[in-house]
């Protein structure tokens, strides 16, 4: 009894702790040892005191360095892969991309301002790619995709006879793709104001990666003219800059449309004129970088971009 008396005279006497006086701290340690109240916790930064706070009010250990474990659900979210960019994302960017198009005639009548707003839509779409591996995919490359927009300057002067739309109209440009047999066929028809015919190749495509094929031309087909029953005969068209009145022309045709009649019935029935292809040098490559039920983006030789919307598909419309 007498030593507990004497220690509490001891904390009746000792002087209170003063942050910056070093004989307070002796007095504290001294408190310490001899039975007196435990000294507050000191925390080698204010950042781990703010730590401890916040567990202990969260109703956890403060001692607790590490914290509570995680549960399962937060180390499935934390492992969790990147979700795919939603569909009314690339929905949207395909509505713009047919929007951009329109008028341009597959790009041959595209402005510069035009050609960039396309190129950076099928940039963005490149990137939402929903097939990386395209050749892996070939239920989806088979069919047939009319070609809605290229920057292949070569494919130019072909699409410039529409500059005489009344007279010879490049009616579709198309890609029919036959993944069973690995057969590429391009086509491309013409009409004018007596008949309509077609001019295509034929090809095999190899399978050189997840996204690129090899084409190989086999042969050139010209099919056989349709001719019209009834001679369709614009008022006028224009040449070289000049409109030509083409009315006085109307008595002529209209006297011969019963004979153009029994002779189009005569041609039709004849079998497409058809070309062999020896030339070393008929190969290309295509790759595809986006692709899914009705739009294809593919790019060929020298950074070309064909943009082609699959048949039947509403991009069409």
């Amino acid at each position: 009894m007498a030593g507990a008396a004497s220690l509490n005279a001891v904390a009746l006497r000792a002087p209170s702790p003063s942050p910056a006086s070093p004989s307070s701290r002796r007095g504290v340690v001294a408190l310490a040892f001899r039975g007196g109240p435990t000294p507050p916790p000191r925390f080698p930064s204010l950042r781990a005191a703010r730590c401890v706070l916040a567990r202990a009010a969260a109703g956890g250990d403060p001692e607790d360095e590490w914290g509570p474990e995680p549960t399962q659900g937060a180390a499935v979210a934390a492992e969790a892969p990147e979700e795919a960019p939603p569909a009314s994302e690339v929905t949207e960017l395909k509505a713009r991309l047919k929007e951009a198009l329109y008028g341009t005639e597959r790009g041959l009548r595209a402005s510069s301002e035009t050609r960039a707003e396309v190129v950076e839509l099928i940039t963005q779409l490149e990137a939402r790619n929903p097939t990386p591996a395209p050749t892996e995919a070939l239920t989806l490359l088979n069919g047939k995709w009319i070609l809605a927009y290229t920057s292949f300057s070569q494919l130019f002067p072909l699409l410039g006879s529409g500059r005489l739309p009344e007279l010879v109209k490049v009616e579709e440009i198309s890609q029919t793709i036959d993944s069973e047999n690995f057969t590429v066929q391009n086509c491309i028809k013409f009409s004018g104001p007596l008949a309509t015919t077609s001019v295509s190749t034929n090809a095999k495509f190899e399978i050189r990666s997840p996204k690129r094929v090899q084409i190989k031309f086999d042969e050139g087909v010209i099919g056989t003219p349709q001719l019209t029953d009834s001679i369709v005969l614009p008022e006028k068209f224009e040449l070289f800059g000049q409109n030509i009145d083409l009315s006085p022309l109307k008595g002529i045709f209209s006297s011969i449309e019963n004979a153009a009649s029994s002779v189009a019935k005569t041609i039709s029935g004849q079998p497409p004129l058809k070309i062999p292809i020896r030339t070393n040098n008929a190969e290309s490559w295509l790759l595809t970088t986006y692709l899914d039920d009705e739009l294809r983006i593919s790019r060929g030789d020298g950074s070309s971009i064909f943009a082609l919307f699959k048949e039947g598909s509403t991009l069409l419309i």
